[in-house]
Order: structure tokens, then sequence, then C-alpha cells
């Protein structure tokens, strides 16, 4: 099988509440970030809101799953890279996504050394998220639990941020980029995935993009931090000199694509939001579909937008099977 998009990231069981501000500073939590924690640290919390019967929603997922699973639903054939546990979480995991398409064949190695990653989300009332994620089994991603031949048989390989906070992660992703370069296939992206893994990371970000890349995807305060200047303007003149393509999305603002030779400048929908969360998955979701199609840059932002706005309007991380089958219906309509 021939793939449009192969992935690398952590694999991670999401649940999700609705919360107060209030909350988050009584946790010490950084807002709209994610903050890194154990298992044991996330089990009073979720166990002090579920007795409040706070709202909740659970599903597997992680950043890169959710960029797959929307590029899947939308048509793209797609492949995983990732690590789960022999347990009930990583049970699910395995059946949901192949249920939904995705390749994970020979990218699964099973373990009784660690639970499967499990992801915190909290969003207050101005539809901001915050994480606190224990990566667990999901951490350990090693070079032989990846499948090369999936990669060198993609159009696109697509790796998560949050790959640098791990050493065996952030080497298997390395030995991803060797086989890619030695092979010149295929093409590669990155997201920038959290504006604090990026100032805590950044020289692995940087030694990722030494191996030379195609697409960059970060909001605004990630491109900042990659760049290191104060000001979107600033941010935009440091990619314009980059000889990839970087997508800056700038919430209820649109998005901004820059390469050598433009600047593309587009508008959001107008929307009332509910949970920003897996809205810079989603993006990026669908603008890699789009641009699987053979589609302009142009399109791509402008799906893109549509698509996370769709997405940024409930709440959840992800639409059910047909809110995907209505946004690629919709849009194509307009």
């Amino acid at each position: 099988m021939k793939y449009n998009l192969t992935a690398i990231g952590n694999a991670l069981v999401d649940t999700q509440f609705k919360v107060t501000h209030k909350l988050i500073d009584e946790l010490g939590l950084v807002i709209d970030q994610m903050n890194l924690s154990s298992a044991d640290e996330q089990a009073p919390i979720i166990e002090r809101l579920r007795s409040e019967n706070a709202e909740s929603v659970s599903d597997c997922g992680g950043s890169a799953t959710n960029t797959l699973v929307a590029a899947a639903s939308f048509g793209a054939k797609c492949s995983l890279a990732c690590v789960v546990a022999d347990d009930k979480d990583g049970e699910m995991y395995i059946s949901n996504l192949n249920n939904i398409g995705i390749d994970l064949s020979g990218n699964i190695r099973t373990s009784f050394e660690e639970p499967t990653g499990k992801c915190l989300i909290l969003v207050t009332p101005d539809a901001k998220r915050t994480m606190t994620t224990a990566l667990n089994i999901s951490s350990n991603l090693k070079e032989e639990d990846i499948d090369y031949k999936n990669l060198l048989n993609t159009n696109m390989f697509y790796i998560e941020g949050y790959v640098v906070t791990s050493d065996y992660n952030f080497n298997s992703t390395l030995k991803m980029l060797e086989k890619c370069n030695v092979d010149k296939v295929p093409k590669k992206a990155l997201s920038l995935s959290d504006p604090g893994v990026v100032q805590g990371f950044k020289d692995r970000f940087f030694e990722i993009e030494s191996y030379g890349l195609d697409y960059i995807f970060c909001n605004e305060d990630e491109a900042l931090a990659f760049s290191n200047v104060s000001s979107l303007n600033a941010a935009i003149k440091y990619f314009g000199k980059k000889p990839y393509i970087t997508v800056i999305t700038k919430g209820d603002r649109g998005c901004t694509i820059i390469n050598q030779e433009q600047i593309i400048d587009i508008n959001s929908e107008k929307i009332k939001p509910v949970d920003t969360n897996g809205a810079g998955d989603m993006f990026a979701g669908c603008f890699l579909y789009a641009l699987s199609q053979g589609s302009s840059l142009q399109y791509c932002g402008e799906f893109a937008n549509y698509g996370a706005a769709k997405l940024v309007e409930k709440f959840g991380p992800r639409l059910d099977k047909d809110g995907y089958a209505q946004v690629l219906k919709k849009f194509k309509k307009n």
C-alpha cells in the first residue's frame, strides 16, 4: 500500500474535562500549554473532577494521531509509528485506529513495563486547553519498533514535536530522518506542538531541522519561541529565509503561509469557540490531506482553517465519522 502520510508521535489516551480557571491556578499549571506529569499525579485530579461530575470525554489521542485521524477520515492512506502497552487502554487504542483505517502493522510494541500513555486535558470557559501528560510507555519508541517499509512507501513523513521530550522517541525520529535522506523519500513535515516544549528543547528541534524539512506547522507562540523574536512580523521575516514552507496558525485571525517567494494570509471562519484542544492537529490533518490531493497552498490553508473552526465549535479533540464527512462536503460546496 502507498501511504499519503506516515507519522511518529506519542500514543496517548486523552481524558478531557471542562474546568474553571481557579482549578488551573490551584494545580499550578501553565495555562494553554502541555505540562509533563506522572500517572500518580494525574489520578487525584481525575478522581476529584469525576466526583464533581465535571463534563468529560475520553478517546485515543496524541497530537500526531489526531492529525492522522483527520486526514484518514477525509480519505488519505495513513500509517503511524508509536508504542502502547499490553493493557486495556492499549487494546482500545489499536482497535480504534484500525477501525479508522490507520495502519499500525509493525509499529506497535506491547509491553508490561509501563502503562499506555495518558493525557489529562483541562478546558477553561475561554476555550483554552491545559494539558498534563504522563507519557508512560509512549516515550519508549525504539528503533526496532519502526517499520521502515511504511516510511519509505509514503509521500509525507510527519513529526509530532512532542517526540523531542523523550530520548528514545527523539533518537528514533532521527533514525527515520536519516533513512528518508538516504533513500530521498518522502517529504518531511514538523509540528512545533507547544511553545514550552520549543523553549525547553530548542536544540533538538534545530537538529531535526538540520535534516532538511519541507513544512513546519506552528502557532504564533511556537513561531516566536522557535525564531527567538518578539513579534509575528519578525517571525515571518525569519521563516521567509528558510528553504521550507512554514504554516503559522493565528486562532481567530486565520493563518499565514510563508516561503521564500511569497506570504499568503488567509482569514479564519467566524465562530463561537467552545474548545481549542486539537485545533492545531485538525488544521495540520486538513492541510496535509488537501496537499496530498495536489491542492494549492491557498486551498490547503482555506480548508485547514475551515476544518479547525468546525472542531473548535464543539467539545473534544476530534469529530465523529460523520463530522469529518460533513467538513469535506460542506467546504467543497462553498
